[in-house]
Order: C-alpha cells, then structure tokens, then sequence
C-alpha cells in the first residue's frame, strides 16, 4: 500500500500566474504537494508567493504528477481540482499501490475514481514479468493443466498466452481480468 505522502511526493506543480506571463515573466516557483496538509493550506502558500497581486489568476505552468491525475482531470494549465488531497487519500486508503491504480486506468480509461478501485478489487489478478508467466500459474492454480500430463506432451505457452489474454488486460506487468 502506498502511503498518502509517498502519492503527494510524486505530484509537484510550477504555480505563476496569467497576469504575469502576459507581462513576460515566467515568475512562479515549484510546490510539491506534500508539503502542504490539504488544498486549503497549498492555496494559500499560492497566494502567498504571488502576494503582488489582488486576486491572482494562477497558471500551472508545469506539474509532475502520475499521468492518470491528468487523464481523470484532475490538473490543467488553469485547474487544479480542490478535491486533489481527498483524491490522493482514497487511493492511500485503497490497498493498491498508486502504480497498479494507474495501470489499471491505462487498461480501462475510465475516469471515476470510486469506480476504478471498486472495478480493481474485481479484476486485479497480480504483477507478473510476462504473458506467457502470468497464464501458466493461471493455469495451474486453476488446474486446468493436468498434474499427470506425460513428459512427451509439451505446452506451447506463446500460443497459450495469446489465446488467454483474450479475457485479460496488462499494463506495466499488473494484470487485469476483463469484466
């Protein structure tokens, strides 16, 4: 399980501001979320560094952050979602780790959150280094390969494979059932 700080450490943004870019400055500085406890307290370090300004329009520059926080919307060069921190403790509350989560959102494209960990709890199967690895211990923890099968009998595990993951989804060796 990934903790909440270990998600916040990976998600960085480089805040300025409309009203300077049109000037011509690029001013702004990076924040890293997990320096900030909610959205609340990153808001105001925002503000704070543009303290000039009456009621800044911030732009986000840049940001590091997983890809699937872009893909369920989450940022963009105008938006940063106040629900970001709530978002991130779901995902530390989930008992999967932020990578199988964005495996996961890679295999099925779908945007809702509560819908991605309730789904994964459905068709996570586990992490494997290949194709042909996953399906033969599928195989045999199903028993669908005969204990007694004569040594003379060999399994093409390439063609088996193939023909398997018909019904399943990988990304970045985390393996999906397709439901």
């Amino acid at each position: 399980m990934t903790n909440l700080q270990n998600c916040l450490d990976t998600f960085s943004i480089y805040v300025g501001t409309y009203k300077k870019y049109n000037e011509g400055s690029l001013f702004g500085n990076w924040l890293s979320l997990s320096d900030y406890s909610d959205y609340d307290e990153l808001l105001e370090a925002m503000k704070e560094l543009h303290n000039d300004e009456d009621d800044p329009e911030f732009m986000f520059q840049d940001y590091e952050c997983p890809s699937f926080i872009q893909s369920l919307g989450l940022i963009s060069e105008s938006h940063i979602s106040n629900t970001i921190y709530d978002i991130m403790g779901q995902i530390e509350d989930s008992s999967y780790d932020l990578e199988v989560i964005e495996s996961f959102i890679n295999c099925f494209g779908i945007s809702d959150l509560n819908e991605v960990i309730d789904r994964i709890n459905d068709c996570y199967v586990g992490e494997y280094s290949d194709d042909e690895t996953f399906v033969q211990l599928l195989l045999e923890e199903t028993g669908d390969v005969p204990q007694n099968l004569p040594s003379y009998i060999c399994i093409d595990w390439e063609s088996t494979a193939r023909n398997v993951m018909y019904d399943y989804c990988t990304s970045n060796n985390n393996y999906f059932r397709n439901i």
